[in-house]
């Protein structure tokens, strides 16, 4: 073992069972191995390593700022930490499960990591004019939603994107046959060649979808994006169900006005969030939209069955 004073810092940018490919400040990469049995160290952490022959050797993972994952009853999936913002993009067609959506933007807010929607296939006329609609509760409540059209409008797409993305470092996430990979091609154009190259370097043969890869926007390093693998579900068991609400930007302003502390908002009298629920869909700012408190009573349910 090299001499504590030999410890590096650097940047995991990718990760495949024990090994992960960790960037140095001046831009090269070394493959290192966990130092026990288990891989700690997600995309997006800053770790220390020490070298060992042509490898490195994970020392530490040093104290992260937020890490964005997901847990079902079975195991946890960690996509990646010290996050700016993660970009949940969705499309027209085929048509998005908004249960989805909202479990990833809970995911976001419990972390404190700021969600951007990105709705693409704006080319779609009528589909794109349905899932916008879909969206106005969540322009309501704060969230940014771009319209994108990745097959079409590249070069305004990027640009647009750009604005929303320069100096940040972005987890993109989003269920298969979104555009996802258009989109990351369109903003790092040589990702499929440095996927291969990273692939080989972890010794994980072909690429696949399983693995989470970090890649820089611009030259100087400042913009960063990270491709996650698609999912089709999202579990949400690390979270308390009684914290649940207040993870909701429509919720959280009305519970303050509950009779009770400890209202579940589920059947208690004197409740701020079910009074504040609209009677129909179409319900204006302030109001909570009938298709949000169905995914909230649907939620508080399963977590609150959660098996430990």
């Amino acid at each position: 073992m090299a001499d504590p004073a030999d410890a590096r810092d650097g940047l995991v940018v990718a990760s495949h069972g024990r090994h992960c490919l960790v960037e140095m400040a001046d831009g090269q990469r070394m493959l290192c191995h966990a130092k026990g049995k288990k891989n700690e160290a997600v995309v997006g952490d800053r770790v220390l390593w020490r070298p060992t022959g042509d490898e490195g050797v994970i020392a530490g993972v040093q104290e992260r700022r937020n890490l964005f994952y997901r847990q079902d009853e079975v195991r946890t999936k960690s996509f990646a930490a010290n996050l700016d913002q993660v970009l949940v993009l969705i499309a027209a067609e085929p048509e998005f499960s908004e249960m989805q959506l909202a479990r990833a933007l809970i995911a976001a807010e419990a972390e404190h990591i700021a969600p951007l929607i990105a709705l693409n296939k704006s080319d779609l006329v009528e589909p794109f004019e349905r899932a916008w609609a879909r969206l106005l509760p969540y322009q309501h409540m704060g969230y940014g939603v771009l319209p994108l059209s990745l097959r079409l409008s590249k070069d305004t797409d990027r640009e647009h994107l750009l604005r929303h993305l320069e100096g940040r470092t972005t987890l993109v996430l989003g269920p298969s046959g979104t555009g996802k990979s258009t989109l990351i091609n369109l903003l790092v154009p040589q990702a499929q060649a440095l996927t291969g190259e990273i692939s080989q370097a972890l010794n994980s043969g072909k690429h696949t979808t399983t693995t989470t890869t970090w890649y820089w926007v611009d030259a100087e390093r400042r913009t960063a994006l990270i491709d996650s693998p698609g999912f089709q579900e999202f579990g949400l068991h690390h979270i308390d169900p009684m914290q649940l609400a207040a993870l909701m930007p429509d919720l959280k302003p009305h519970v303050a006005e509950c009779r009770f502390y400890n209202c579940t908002h589920l059947h208690e009298p004197g409740c701020g969030v079910m009074a504040a629920v609209a009677p129909e869909p179409g319900a204006p700012p302030g109001k909570i939209e009938p298709s949000r408190y169905r995914i909230y009573r649907t939620l508080f349910e399963e977590l609150s069955q959660r098996r430990y």
